[in-house]
């Protein structure tokens, strides 16, 4: 149902305290840790002993202990310690996952066979570091599969009808907005660009503007997250294929990791600019993005729950479309190309 063999988030950092956290993944039961050395990890959430979740016990600093009969497990999910007895059993251990914390963001290989090894580095995401800004984040449950919520973030035409009071703006101008769609390998670009045109609310709390803009959305999709940069500056004061272009910016990183085939965690930073003459308006953008996400939650789960009733309803495409479509074909690919082994495999096999 899933690219396999891939980073995906599992969390942010500031989510392991003193405290396991339970997490399903890709249909997988995961509880992810901070040991007291600070090493994160990621293990299958049952203990090998009596299957009670691992993350109804508690944190040390070898790694966690059950709560049910006091097993302790490493990050590796070798069993380390039985109480009461000095012979560990061969097979007390548990699955493990490769986690990786970098630039905040906790990523989680998931691999086609268990116990595989990354093939690959897991992402960068400077902009966590970057002194031009500051951010906040937080985490989503949605009760809908994970390619919808692709589908929203790869078409921005809907913010003229769906977020008046914060990010949105005229919806004509929106749907009108001049849309560039470009393709390689995994990766989806959707550039749209809204020249002088009027700031929405939330950049105007944020920028002093000295009236209409020039409004640019640049969509970066790859599978595990994407890159959303958008911003404004004053009407004809920036070229906007300069990719160091003044005015107001906003970066946002989007991780959509599926929970189940029709529930997701959604993942998401803000982080924004400031100008010289106001004070950091991190908060406000902040308050102002999770109040767009949670009506974007409102529509896509609305709209999922209507899908189950006709679900055989044929649905037309438009022309914001175009972006939403390739990646659909480029998880569409990926799937194939994880079933092609294991097909070959069990051909040879019979």
């Amino acid at each position: 149902m899933f690219p396999l063999n891939r980073w995906y988030v599992a969390g942010f950092a500031w989510e392991l305290a003193d405290k396991p956290l339970a997490r399903t993944l890709l249909n997988q039961n995961i509880v992810l840790f901070r040991t007291g050395s600070g090493e994160v990890a990621a293990l299958e959430n049952r203990c090998c002993h009596k299957s009670l979740p691992l993350s109804c016990g508690t944190v040390e600093n070898s790694g966690v202990r059950c709560g049910y009969h006091g097993l302790l497990f490493a990050p590796s999910g070798a069993c380390l310690e039985v109480p009461g007895q000095e012979r560990i059993p061969v097979k007390a251990r548990v699955r493990s996952y490769t986690l990786v914390e970098k630039d905040q963001i906790l990523w989680i290989w998931m691999p086609q066979e268990e116990g595989a090894a990354p093939t690959c580095e897991a992402p960068d995401y400077p902009i966590h570091s970057d002194p031009r800004y500051t951010f906040r984040g937080d985490v989503f449950h949605y009760d809908a599969p994970y390619q919808l919520i692709h589908d929203n973030l790869l078409d921005l035409s809907h913010l003229g009808y769906v977020h008046l009071k914060t990010i949105g703006g005229n919806a004509a101008v929106h749907m009108n907005a001049e849309l560039k769609v470009e393709a390689a390998g995994d990766q989806v670009r959707v550039l749209r660009y809204m020249p002088d045109s009027v700031p929405p609310p939330t950049y105007l709390g944020a920028w002093p503007f000295e009236g209409r803009i020039d409004r640019w959305q640049e969509v970066e999709f790859k599978v595990s997250h994407l890159n959303i940069w958008t911003g404004g500056a004053d009407v004809g004061t920036e070229d906007m294929n300069d990719p160091q272009r003044g005015g107001f910016h906003m970066r946002g990183f989007h991780a959509i990791t599926p929970e189940t085939d029709t529930t997701a965690h959604y993942l998401w930073t803000m982080a924004a600019n400031h100008h010289p003459e106001r004070a950091n308006v991190i908060d406000l953008v902040y308050e102002q993005t999770a109040l767009t996400f949670y009506e974007d939650k409102v529509v896509i789960e609305a709209q999922y729950e209507n899908m189950k009733k006709h679900p055989n309803a044929p649905q037309i495409d438009i022309h914001v479309d175009v972006g939403p479509n390739r990646a659909r074909r480029v998880i569409e690919r990926l799937i194939r190309d994880n079933a092609a082994p294991a097909a070959a495999l069990s051909a040879a096999a019979a």
